[in-house]
């Protein structure tokens, strides 16, 4: 357990935080899946400003304005397309999660939330996923005491579940 870490199975676009990170496609302009239902949920106005934006590269942030969502931002991030662990997706993954932190120390923000970034179409194994993104919210949150709260916000009980045991497995320190 973490006191600034929260695991919850909830639809990320209804989360009142100062930011949402969206597990975007390279373009910013809206998919399947997270990036879908947030472009959804914010209007046309977030596919505007997503244009100008001209794109992500995978392991990069860009921030946006979150217009229709109760979150004041998104934070588009671009996870990496699982091929078999030989292209060093674990870095790739772990840099999508170190950007979007650093996005949002840049903008001033204190509370976020992570989908399951990579682990949908993108294929990421989860209990992978999931070791790489709460060890980066574990060492970020060390190192920024400013920092209110890292929220992953898991689709279904079979991730929330992972997630959890996670959590529980990096946290766990032995009593003496």
């Amino acid at each position: 357990m973490h006191p600034r870490i929260e695991i919850i199975s909830d639809d990320i676009t209804k989360l009142s935080l100062d930011a949402i990170v969206n597990a975007a496609n390279s373009s910013l302009l809206g998919g399947g899946g997270v990036d879908g239902a947030i472009h959804r949920e914010a209007g046309p106005e977030l596919y505007e400003e997503c244009k100008r934006l001209k794109g992500c590269p995978t392991g990069e942030a860009k921030i946006t304005l979150g217009y229709n969502l109760p979150a004041k931002h998104v934070i588009h991030t671009v996870g990496p397309i699982w091929n078999g662990g030989q292209r060093n997706e674990d870095e790739k993954l772990a840099r999508c999660y170190r950007r979007s932190f650093a996005v949002a120390i840049e903008n001033g923000l204190k509370t976020i939330a992570f989908p399951a970034i990579s682990t949908g179409a993108y294929g990421f194994p989860m209990d992978r996923a999931a070791k790489i993104a709460i060890r980066e919210a574990i060492a970020f949150l060390s190192d920024s005491p400013e920092f209110e709260k890292v929220v992953f916000c898991c689709f279904g009980p079979a991730a929330l579940r992972v997630y959890k045991e996670t959590l529980d497995e990096l946290t766990d320190v032995p009593h003496l």
